[in-house]
């Protein structure tokens, strides 16, 4: 996790404007967010720090070094906002249960304004990195017992801009990568509650979330998704759940991260675990040209 302002290069430039260019829609909350998650960029506790690094874009803007699109201005409620985490106190009743006496589960998307409220109270104050807004398409989970309790949430975003195991494991040159990476998914958030001890629950969950995350997605954004991705910290974790559910261990990060400037990796090392969807995903995933994907 890098926590210093990056020093910013000519790549970082180019980086920047590449992204502004190739995505005209997005305003510049938007663009400060995905630079944040490229780059790693977050304070101590782990949440992107957003708010500098839209100051870095206006100083750079302002240098002409970029040409960042016009600010968005709008009445707003002080205080209110699509962002803001509202710390709720929640109910969670502890589970010490076999699969069996909790299935079938009940899996949602998370859409209702008050239930994206708690699902971010439950993952800011129960996951270890906290709650980051995910940029760009995302979908949310909530997945309830037979009897209605929340057992686990998930949240699946945008995935890394570039991951050189995962790039190779695909085999696709950058231009490729830029294509078809809408056409992936990085599980970001993975939150079994507190309380919960379910052999096998989170394995089981992962595989249900596997066989409908691609309709959801469809539903949603109009398109596929052909693979999955996600960051296991080692050796924090050992990612027992993702193995259990068949997703497969490709390697792992360098720590180095884009603004590290020394010979030493400063980041946390992670495993990269995939799972595709598709039998043809790298041929999906590498197509120039998508019709009706």
């Amino acid at each position: 996790m890098n926590t210093n302002r990056p020093t910013i290069t000519e790549e970082h430039i180019y980086q920047i404007n590449d992204l502004i260019s190739g995505n005209p829609d997005w305003n510049r909350t938007v663009l400060s967010q995905r630079l944040c998650e490229i780059w790693d960029w977050r304070s101590p506790a782990g949440q992107i720090k957003d708010i500098s690094a839209r100051d870095l874009l206006r100083a750079l803007d302002k240098k002409g070094l970029i040409n960042l699109p016009a600010a968005q201005r709008w009445p707003r409620t002080p205080g209110v906002g699509a962002d803001k985490i509202i710390k709720m106190e929640h109910n969670i009743k502890p589970h010490n249960a076999k699969l069996r006496e909790v299935a079938p589960l009940r899996i949602e998307t998370v859409a209702a304004r008050g239930d994206m409220q708690t699902f971010k109270s439950y993952i800011d104050q129960y996951h270890y990195l906290g709650y980051a807004r995910s940029v760009g398409e995302s979908v949310k989970y909530f997945v309830y017992s037979n009897k209605g309790d929340i057992l686990a949430c998930l949240m699946f975003g945008a995935s890394a801009w570039s991951c050189r195991v995962r790039d190779e494991y695909i085999g696709w040159d950058a231009a490729q990568r830029k294509a078809g990476l809408h056409l992936t998914t990085n599980n970001s958030r993975f939150l079994i509650l507190p309380g919960v001890a379910i052999p096998h629950l989170a394995s089981h969950i992962l595989g249900a979330i596997a066989r409908r995350i691609s309709g959801d997605w469809q539903v949603r954004y109009g398109h596929k998704i052909h693979l999955l991705e996600t960051f296991v910290e080692y050796p924090r974790f050992q990612g027992v759940c993702y193995k259990a559910a068949n997703w497969k261990c490709i390697g792992k990060t360098s720590g180095m991260g884009r603004n590290c400037r020394t010979a030493v990796g400063e980041l946390p090392i992670k495993d990269v675990y995939v799972y595709p969807l598709t039998s043809n995903f790298r041929e999906a995933l590498s197509a120039q040209e998508r019709q009706g994907s």
